[in-house]
């Protein structure tokens, strides 16, 4: 339970991200495959698994005392494992191991995930550092979305977009100039930059060497990874 709420609360610059591409743009968080795989027949047949948001392939365990499952990785470029950072060929079926403590889950190929710190609960800790972990193989985007996070003010214009763009075959990752403001705003962030490998960038850890740390103002930054 303690590595569950741990992971939940390192996803949350993720999920409320996401959640807000619900609220603004009609998106849907929890995605069933014929949502983003209509045409992978083999993919449409897995009836339990999903997507969170448009990154994270969840496989469920829905069996008593297993220790491992079957997983088919949607026709895409290239998958990580999340819990150990190990590339993976998509369009093929896998045996991945389970444990009362690990479900398997995977990353889209092109993917740039945004970690928080280690907190226990939200407003514990500013968000002041982030780790964002790039998965390579394709290229890929992210819209960082923040807000005053108690209200509801977001309605009136009250929120910041910051725009990442990985563009895979040059290594570089470009980070966009702000857009908007809220109160209580920072203005000042750092954000560690980790290319996800085996045994780097998986997991709920902190990574303690990240590839580039990059201080952020709110302006434009390119970085060659």
């Amino acid at each position: 339970m303690r590595l569950m709420l741990n992971l939940r609360y390192r996803l949350i610059p993720y999920i409320y991200s996401e959640a807000w591409q619900v609220t603004h743009k009609g998106a849907t968080m929890m995605r069933p495959m014929v949502m983003d795989f209509n045409g992978d027949s083999a993919a449409l047949n897995r009836h339990y698994q999903f997507m969170f948001g448009k990154a994270l392939l969840v496989i469920p365990v829905i069996q008593p005392g297993i220790t491992d499952q079957d997983v088919y990785l949607p026709k895409s470029s290239v998958w990580y494992g999340f819990w150990s950072g190990k590339q993976l060929q998509g369009g093929q079926s896998i045996i991945t191991p389970v444990s009362l403590e690990k479900i398997p889950v995977f990353v889209k190929g092109g993917t740039i995930l945004p970690l928080g710190k280690l907190i226990q609960y939200t407003a514990e800790k500013p968000a002041d550092t982030l780790e964002i972990r790039i998965y390579s193989g394709a290229n890929g985007t992210f819209t960082l979305y923040e807000d005053e996070g108690d209200n509801y003010n977001y309605e009136k214009g009250m929120y910041a977009e910051i725009q990442f763009l990985w563009e895979d075959a040059k290594r570089v990752l470009t980070i966009g100039d702000r857009k908007g403001s809220f109160p209580g705003m920072l203005e000042d962030r750092i954000f560690n930059i980790v290319v996800v490998t085996l045994g780097k960038g998986g997991g709920v850890s902190v990574c303690e060497k990240p590839d580039r740390q990059v201080f952020y103002s709110g302006k434009k930054t390119t970085i060659k990874l």
